[in-house]
C-alpha cells in the first residue's frame, strides 16, 4: 500500500478518494487567482500522483463560481510577488503545467466559470477539459503589458490553431464556453444544472478504464502535438521576465487597480 502523503494548504486543497485525486484551487473570493505557494503545492501533488498506484485520475477544479482567474494582480498580490523573489509564480506555473502534461494518469480540468490568464494554461495542460455553459476563457495578458505564459503559446495553438490562438493572445477577447467547444478548445460543455453529473460520468469512465492503455494513449498524443512545449515555456519565461520589469507592466497593473484604461508607452 502506498504511503504517499499529499500536500494541502488553505488556498489549494488536495484529497484522494476512490482512485480520484481532486485538486481544488481555493481562493473563491478572487476567482481562485494564483499564488506561488498554490502552484508549488499543485505541482508537488501531481508529481506525487504520477507514481502513486492508488491514483487513477486527477481532477483539477476551482472553488466557487470560477476555475482560475490567473495570477493575482491586486496590490497585495503584487507585494507578495515582489517579496517572494519575483519569478516564483512563473516558475510554479511552468512546473505545474509540465507536471500535468507529463503525468501518466489522465488529468481532467473541471471548469465551472472563468478561466483566465495562466488559468487557461492549467486547463489546457489537462487531457480532458469539461466546462459549464457559464464558463469562459480569456488570455488577458496583453491588457496589462504581458505575454501568455505557462506554456499557453503551445497549448492553445495545439488545440485551436495559429490564427485563433493569435486572436485570443493578441486581442485578449473573452471566448464563451460554446465558442470554445466549437473551436476545439474544450472537450465538452454542459448546462450548469447537468454539469456535476456529466463530470462524474467522465471521471468514472476514466477511473474504470484500462490504465496502461490510457497512459500510452496520452503519451502518444502529447508527443505528437506538444513536442514544442519545453521550448515554448523557455521562450515565454525569457520574454515574460523582461516584460515583468517593463514600464508597460507597471502601467497596466496600476490601470487595472485604478479601473482605468492603460496608456502603454514602451516601444
Amino acid at each position: 500500500m502506498s504511503s504517499v502523503t499529499y500536500p494541502s494548504i488553505d488556498d489549494l486543497r488536495v484529497a484522494l478518494s476512490d482512485g480520484v485525486l481532486t485538486v481544488t484551487l481555493n481562493r473563491p473570493d478572487s476567482l481562485n487567482s494564483l499564488t506561488a505557494p498554490m502552484l508549488q503545492t499543485l505541482a508537488e501533488a501531481v508529481e506525487l500522483a504520477a507514481s502513486d498506484p492508488r491514483v487513477k485520475v486527477i481532477r483539477l477544479t476551482g472553488a466557487g463560481r470560477g476555475f482560475c482567474a490567473g495570477a493575482g494582480i491586486s496590490e497585495d498580490d503584487q507585494a507578495a510577488r515582489e517579496s517572494g523573489g519575483g519569478n516564483a509564480l512563473l516558475d510554479g506555473a511552468n512546473r505545474s503545467v509540465t507536471a500535468i502534461v507529463n503525468c501518466p494518469k489522465p488529468v481532467v480540468a473541471v471548469v465551472p466559470g472563468a478561466a483566465a490568464g495562466v488559468g487557461v494554461s492549467l486547463a489546457l495542460a489537462c487531457d480532458v477539459v469539461l466546462a459549464s455553459e457559464q464558463a469562459f476563457f480569456l488570455l488577458a495578458f496583453t491588457k496589462i503589458g504581458l505575454m501568455p505564459d505557462g506554456g499557453a503559446s503551445a497549448l492553445v495553438a495545439a488545440a485551436i490553431g495559429r490564427i485563433r490562438a493569435m486572436r485570443m493572445a493578441l486581442l485578449a477577447e473573452r471566448i464563451s464556453a460554446a465558442e470554445a467547444h466549437q473551436w476545439g478548445l474544450v472537450t465538452g460543455v454542459y448546462p450548469a444544472d447537468e454539469f456535476d453529473a456529466a463530470v462524474d460520468k467522465v471521471i468514472s469512465t476514466l477511473t474504470n478504464g484500462p490504465a496502461v492503455a490510457l497512459r500510452e494513449t496520452k503519451q502518444a498524443i502529447n508527443a505528437a502535438t506538444l513536442g514544442e512545449l519545453p521550448d515554448a515555456i523557455k521562450r515565454e519565461t525569457e520574454g515574460q521576465v523582461r516584460l515583468l520589469g517593463s514600464n508597460d507592466f507597471r502601467e497596466g497593473t496600476q490601470a487595472f487597480q485604478q479601473k482605468r484604461a492603460p496608456k502603454f508607452t514602451d516601444v
